[in-house]
């Protein structure tokens, strides 16, 4: 459980960025072999760190009371709202792992483009429509995660890939 960042409310739940990339490993090979990932939920830690905000009946399944309410998601014990923070976090790290991809950036950003160049949404047809592109450069001084890997290019000002840059005045978009 010391590998998440945040446990609270459940749904929130996700890897610390220590160790998001080591679980999204994990993860990914867990997954793609079958096997389960195994966990240990020990409430007693939980509680004793923090016996002020968490009551001893919820930590030892000794309530018929909600105590923690998270979105339509009710939670009698402790254990099984750890339990539930696990899974989301490993939820959410498998499946970033699957969509923040270079190749999934390189067809969003040309994707993107190209159906701008036709103007307007559904609501507004004919309409111009102005953009700009998140990010131009990679953010090598975030913390390791999808989002430090959005640029077009990398600090040293090679492409990470090739976008298909519109004729000049063929359609209005900036660059962020």
């Amino acid at each position: 459980m010391n590998v998440l960042g945040t446990s609270y409310p459940p749904s929130v739940s996700a890897f610390s960025n220590d160790c998001i990339q080591t679980m999204r490993g994990i993860v990914s090979f867990l997954q793609n072999q079958g096997f389960p990932l195994f966990v240990n939920v020990y409430p007693y830690f939980a509680y004793a760190s923090n016996p002020g905000k968490i009551r001893l009946d919820y930590a030892l399944f000794n309530t018929t009371d909600v105590v923690v309410h998270d979105g339509n998601l009710q939670y009698k014990n402790l254990f099984y709202a750890m339990v539930d923070s696990m899974i989301w976090a490993v939820e959410k790290a498998a499946g970033k792992a699957d969509v923040a991809t270079v190749e999934h950036a390189k067809m969003y950003i040309n994707n993107m483009i190209s159906t701008l160049m036709k103007s307007g949404t559904p609501k507004r047809p004919g309409h111009a429509m102005r953009t700009h592109i998140f990010a131009m450069f990679n953010e090598n001084m975030k913390p390791e995660g999808e989002e430090r890997n959005f640029g077009i290019y990398r600090p040293d000002l090679t492409e990470v890939y090739h976008v298909n840059w519109p004729p000049t005045g063929s359609c209005d978009i900036g660059n962020h």
